[in-house]
């Protein structure tokens, strides 16, 4: 059986042989005793990569960010997040479900920021007719977007004058700091916490990790068992977490890379339209009446691409240069039908 070219997301990347064998050698304990020593060097290690006072490894992004909502924010609380972000739109509702926490979603701006007028404008007065707004979250990056530190500076600044907190979903905000050519930190200073994901470019299996205040971490640990999150010898997962932020990090300009090389062999395809191109996420259009069969055929032909919504081809770690070369030739070959 010829071999799968999955370009639907970067979740889909597997760890590597010498990760699978660090993870076999950590040692591990019990993590809900706090007893675990592999996830407390995890922790520890991403809060001071993060500059932030700790860190909480948990199971997933979705997690993550829940965490955040229900630490930052009481019932009746609200958020306000861009219309298209994941932790409003494909997070199951969990900060309603679960914190009765209300989201005002706005659209984002084309360049993945949200309007500083707009937020400013949808503040809830300090009336109990509304829901108390308490939160900004953001998203880094949002379609491959990164958002610019000009930004940040204005919108922490924004915040404080406002009295709201604020968060980042920064599923691959080291793709950003990657593009930006910055430490991390550089853009987790800006924020009262950050939420990471382990498990798309960076290669590890599973695992997101929460970045904020000593007390901030206390709290969402408290939730995180509540939640389930709670994990006993997890160091084993944590030990790939750990293995990716070390030998990992720098492989992510290759994936930006590769996403130009595949973006210039498909922009001489006349019946596709590049939409987008940013950090690894590639989106493009073809005519409507033919994006299903288009997904379809590439399927058949063993390439995978979202259809969900909108086009989107993701590059990370998994993807060589001669399966963009394969790629390339399949598209052709549809067209050529």
């Amino acid at each position: 059986m010829s071999r799968i070219i999955d370009l639907r997301s970067d979740t889909v990347t597997k760890p590597s042989k010498k990760m699978k064998e660090f993870m076999l050698t950590c040692e591990v304990g019990d993590d809900v005793y706090g007893e675990d020593p592999t996830v407390k060097l995890f922790e520890s290690s991403m809060a001071t990569m993060a500059g932030k006072e700790e860190a909480l490894f948990v199971p997933s992004g979705t997690q993550s960010n829940l965490l955040a909502l229900l630490s930052h924010c009481q019932r009746g609380d609200e958020y306000i997040c861009g219309q298209e972000a994941h932790l409003y739109r494909f997070e199951a509702g969990g900060a309603s479900v679960l914190g009765g926490i209300q989201a005002q979603p706005l659209d984002f701006e084309s360049d993945a920021t949200l309007s500083l007028k707009k937020i400013k404008k949808n503040i809830k007065p300090d009336d109990n007719h509304f829901a108390r707004t308490k939160l900004i979250c953001l998203e880094n990056t949002h379609d491959g977007k990164v958002l610019p530190l000009t930004y940040l500076k204005k919108l922490k600044k924004f915040a404080k004058k406002n009295e709201l907190l604020l968060h980042l979903d920064g599923a691959r905000v080291f793709n950003a700091a990657t593009f930006l050519g910055i430490e991390v930190k550089q853009i987790c200073k800006y924020f009262d916490s950050i939420s990471i994901c382990l498990s798309k470019g960076l290669g590890a299996p599973v695992g997101s990790v929460l970045l904020g205040k000593r007390d901030f971490i206390e709290k969402a640990r408290r939730y995180r068992k509540m939640l389930g999150g709670g994990m006993r010898q997890s160091g084993i997962l944590a030990a790939a977490g750990l293995y990716a932020i070390n030998h990992n990090i720098e492989d992510l300009n290759k994936d930006h890379l590769k996403t130009q090389l595949l973006c210039k062999a498909l922009e001489k395809i006349k019946q596709i339209k590049i939409v987008s191109i940013d950090t690894n996420m590639l989106f493009i259009k073809v005519n409507k009446k033919i994006e299903s069969s288009f997904v379809n055929y590439l399927k058949s032909k063993g390439v995978l691409i979202s259809g969900y919504s909108k086009l989107r081809l993701v590059l990370h770690r998994d993807i060589k240069k001669e399966d963009i070369e394969k790629v390339v030739i399949k598209i052709n070959d549809f067209f050529a039908q």
